[in-house]
């Protein structure tokens, strides 16, 4: 047997074991899921050691060592001796005595990431969003922009008015509250359903892996 149909019979046992929690639980998930959970972590460690701890952390400090060494000048490459220091500190939370070191550089790592990431997501789900609310109601011509951006512009309006409580919902205001919530539920269902099809498309390539390349039903 080929190194190529052992991969394969590997890969569709796997895939078969898996599915094997439809059942219920049993030892050969169990296995699957441990095997798959291990070689991502394995993967992904690799992964970042030669994408980011060689080019990031080793080959920046020995640009600055030979710098150092060469011209006698402190290049600003230095600065990253910071973010090793961060790595190793994050590293002590597996010694139980010295683990709440580790918080330092989680603290560091969640306020800058936020930091970095207010001022992207302020401009993506938050700024083009409300630009794209600002809609003329009619559009000449062409009755599907007309009708497109007054659903938008009115559900966007009433899904505001649900989430205003400084004022009771009775009366108009009760009913576009109502409205706003029959816009947010068609929201969340049709975000729900492309999740469906999303995982869909994922059991369909398993379903593809096993009756035509494992077993050769379908051509």
């Amino acid at each position: 047997m080929s190194g190529e149909a052992v991969g394969l019979w590997i890969g569709a046992l796997l895939t078969l074991g898996i599915f094997s929690f439809l059942y219920k639980d049993n030892p050969f998930y169990k296995f699957s899921e441990a095997l798959f959970v291990g070689v991502s972590a394995g993967y992904w460690f690799v992964v970042t050691y030669f994408n980011y701890f060689l080019p990031k952390l080793v080959d920046n400090l020995t640009l600055a060592y030979t710098e150092l060494v060469t011209h006698g000048r402190v290049d600003y490459h230095w600065v990253y001796l910071v973010g090793g220091a961060l790595g190793i500190l994050m590293l002590l939370r597996l010694l139980p005595k010295v683990g709440w070191l580790s918080r330092w550089s989680l603290a560091f790592v969640v306020g800058t990431t936020a930091g970095l990431q207010f001022t992207r997501y302020l401009q993506s789900n938050g700024i083009i969003q409300v630009k794209g609310t600002i809609l003329p109601l009619f559009v000449g011509g062409d009755l599907h922009a007309t009708i497109g951006n007054i659903v938008i512009v009115v559900g966007t309006f009433c899904g505001l008015i649900y989430f205003f409580f400084s004022k009771e919902h009775k009366g108009a205001f009760g009913g576009a509250a109502r409205l706003g919530v029959w816009f947010l539920m068609i929201t969340f269902g049709a975000l729900f359903g492309y999740t469906v099809m999303s995982r869909m498309s994922l059991l369909i390539g398993r379903m593809y892996y096993l009756f035509h390349y494992w077993l050769g039903l379908i051509g």
